[in-house]
């Protein structure tokens, strides 16, 4: 090669503007950690937010001024789809009510799925539990005196069982039926201290099962020992759980049109028949001075009554002096609020249902689904005029069991039921987006790489260059 063609490329090589390699590949390395800093930290963003959401399956409600502790909520609303479950963390901790119905939120796919609504004791933090079969709260489905664990009948025909659901630590136990041969076990009634339950068995009377015996029996739920109340062919009444004195001593059951009381050890004390359209008044029956309450109809009318008997001789100690509830097709006594008034559940009539139910036979159709429009909460007080509505609930829901620490508490919060969708759905969201945020790290993770080996490239075609030029000089 001659001079003059050396120093002609050399020129001509000069000219050429040099391809910034290097510079680029570190603009690209540089954007691609910024972009991956982002995403993560848009990832840890959604992640943190999903507690939040989740953390009382809605926005908390702050009691008014001088309301502490347990309080019954002037309203509750229905479970958003994906509601916590009770056994879900975070832990819902103490109840003040349970209801269920055939509402949105309380029924599946099929109506049988009985889904029953849990509220937090202080704020409206509310969870759910599914029974599986229709079972109505307060009748089926009752809350322990503290408001701690829900008892709901579970198992199988061939395996009856109740399923003791504690709301603050989110076990779950299982009572087996202590009636052999029983295919059905239902809570009855909890003791005051929550130390022993009251469970009912139906157990076929034949092999043909075309008849059925009926046994209430008290379960010591530390030592599992049943004591067995009652057995007879005659089912004890729908909606009317059995009643404890305060002091857990005595308790107060339904059967028919009779009213029976015995100890705790099973011992009969006394039994008396019941007046035309009574009935024994509900789990709250037992009023402070140890008489027993009725729930009393006035006749041809839809107004109800709570009077007093003796529970020795069924004697009629007189309308108490409270206010009537009119316009229901029963109500149901949940205890006695510290001021002397009665709190009860009122049952407004559904508009294709009968406006009364006459008759003992009709007892068990005042409390049932189909003739049950919505409940209310009331409050009767001495002397007052008119009841006070104290809890609303949404058409089909229909019914409801109150914590008897909440009665004894005698306060109302305001309440702000949830809306939107509940925890769950925060958690599907919370794992889609950690997924999506895996998938985009791992895609920036590679063009992360390649940038690199274009890096390394980089820095090989410059030395390579460099090389060749000082050769050619």
């Amino acid at each position: 090669m001659s001079v003059r063609l050396r120093e002609a490329l050399r020129e001509a090589a000069a000219e050429v503007p040099a391809y910034p390699v290097h510079d680029r590949a570190v603009r690209t390395a540089r954007r691609t950690r910024r972009r991956m800093a982002a995403a993560v930290a848009a990832v840890l963003v959604l992640v943190a937010l999903v507690p939040l959401a989740v953390r009382d399956g809605g926005p908390a409600t702050i009691a008014p001024a001088g309301v502490d502790g347990p309080a019954l909520p002037d309203r509750i609303g229905l479970p958003g789809f994906g509601s916590l479950r009770a056994t879900d963390r975070p832990r819902l901790g103490p109840a003040s009510v349970v209801f269920s119905g055939q509402a949105r939120g309380l029924t599946g796919l099929i109506d049988e799925n009985g889904t029953v609504g849990i509220v937090g004791a202080d704020a409206d933090r509310y969870r759910t539990w599914t029974v599986g079969h229709e079972a109505p709260a307060g009748e089926q489905v009752l809350l322990s005196p503290d408001g701690r664990r829900l008892a709901v009948p579970a198992g199988s025909w061939e395996h009856p069982r109740i399923d003791l659901v504690d709301l603050v630590d989110g076990t779950v136990r299982r009572v087996p039926s202590p009636r052999e041969g029983s295919t059905l076990t239902e809570p009855a009634g909890w003791a005051p201290d929550g130390t022993a339950l009251v469970v009912r068995d139906t157990t076929p009377a034949n092999p043909e099962g075309s008849a059925y015996v009926n046994t209430l029996s008290l379960v010591r739920l530390d030592t599992g020992r049943a004591v067995r109340l009652l057995e007879t062919e005659q089912l004890p009444i729908f909606g009317t759980p059995v009643a404890f004195s305060a002091d857990g001593s005595r308790l107060a059951f339904q059967v028919g049109d009779k009213v029976l009381v015995t100890a705790a050890d099973g011992q009969s004390i006394s039994s008396f028949p019941l007046p035309p359209e009574s009935g024994l008044a509900g789990k709250g029956a037992w009023l402070p001075d140890g008489t027993l309450a009725l729930v009393s109809r006035d006749p041809d009318t839809t107004r109800w009554r709570l009077r007093r008997v003796d529970p020795a001789s069924g004697r009629d100690l007189g309308v108490l002096a409270l206010p009537a509830v009119d316009g229901v097709t029963t109500i149901r006594l949940l205890g006695w609020w510290p001021d002397g008034s009665a709190l009860v559940v009122g049952y407004r009539p559904d508009p294709d249902s009968p406006e009364r139910f006459d008759g003992p036979v009709d007892m068990d159709q005042r409390t049932v689904y189909p003739n049950v429009q919505t409940i209310r909460v009331l409050g009767l007080a001495p002397g007052a005029a008119a009841p006070a509505t104290l809890l609303t609930a949404p058409d089909q829901v229909l019914a409801i069991d109150v914590a008897d620490a909440v009665v004894r508490a005698g306060r109302v919060r305001a309440a702000d039921p949830p809306s939107g969708p509940g925890g769950r759905v925060w958690w599907a969201a919370g794992a889609a987006a950690l997924v999506l945020g895996g998938l985009v790290a791992a895609r920036l993770l590679r063009r992360r790489r390649r940038a690199h080996r274009s890096l390394g490239g980089a820095h090989l075609v410059g030395e390579e260059g460099q090389h060749g030029r000082r050769q050619g000089g």
